[in-house]
């Protein structure tokens, strides 16, 4: 579980084709890695990887051909920078929104404007993940957690402040890059609780719950 806070840029040192898929390892920039263990998770542009190596200021991970299918990380070469963020502990400060690491899909940088000393980003979306998008809601960019300005009739708007650009890999983005969208796993979970079902129910959850309780409009 992450909170979509980036903790460090990293960098791609070493990518390598293995048995089928791909082998990665990462320089961690100034990201503490002393409580790091082998099998913890870091979320790397934010796609939820297993450390299975550590190697002077470094990690190794693995990534599967599903993995590779659904997110940018093949797209990275030597030298690349990346968003870093550590799974999230229990005791810490929630300063984000709930982030799995599940990358649902790659989206596309469209047009990229300046709005005073903010940074104004279109994304355009698989159509399959516009519903899933609120304006207003949360959204997960390449492991940052950001607020939806509006929705647009191929995605949606997003005001980037200074702050962020400074601290993660979005300054660099250019028209046309491509970048990990994760949606806010409610939604995802109230789709899924909503679909019919042939076997008896107890739940009371329908529509009309939902739109009575202010979740739905």
């Amino acid at each position: 579980m992450f909170t979509g806070i980036i903790e460090a840029l990293g960098q791609l040192v070493e990518k390598r084709q293995q048995g089928g898929d791909l082998r990665l390892r990462l320089a961690t920039g100034k990201m503490d890695m002393s409580d790091v263990k082998l099998g913890d998770s870091i979320a790397t542009n934010g796609v939820c990887l297993t450390v299975t190596g550590l190697q002077d200021g470094s990690f190794w991970a693995d990534v599967s051909n599903e993995t590779i299918k659904h997110s940018s990380l093949n797209d990275l070469s030597i030298g690349s920078n990346v968003n870093l963020e550590k799974a999230m502990i229990a005791n810490g400060r929630f300063g984000g929104h709930i982030v799995t690491g599940h990358v649902d899909a790659v989206a596309k940088i469209g047009k990229i404007s300046k709005d005073a000393r903010s940074i104004r980003l279109e994304v355009e979306t698989p159509a399959e993940c516009q519903r899933y998008i609120a304006h207003k809601g949360s959204i997960t960019i390449d492991g940052v957690s950001l607020t939806v300005n509006a929705l647009t009739p191929t995605g949606f708007l997003l005001n980037i402040v200074p702050h962020t650009a400074d601290e993660t890999i979005i300054a660099s983005y250019k028209e046309g890059s491509r970048v990990n969208i994760e949606v806010d796993v409610i939604a995802r979970y109230l789709e899924q609780l909503m679909q019919p079902t042939t076997a008896p129910s107890s739940s009371k959850i329908d529509t009309s719950f939902l739109a009575a309780n202010g979740f739905i409009k």
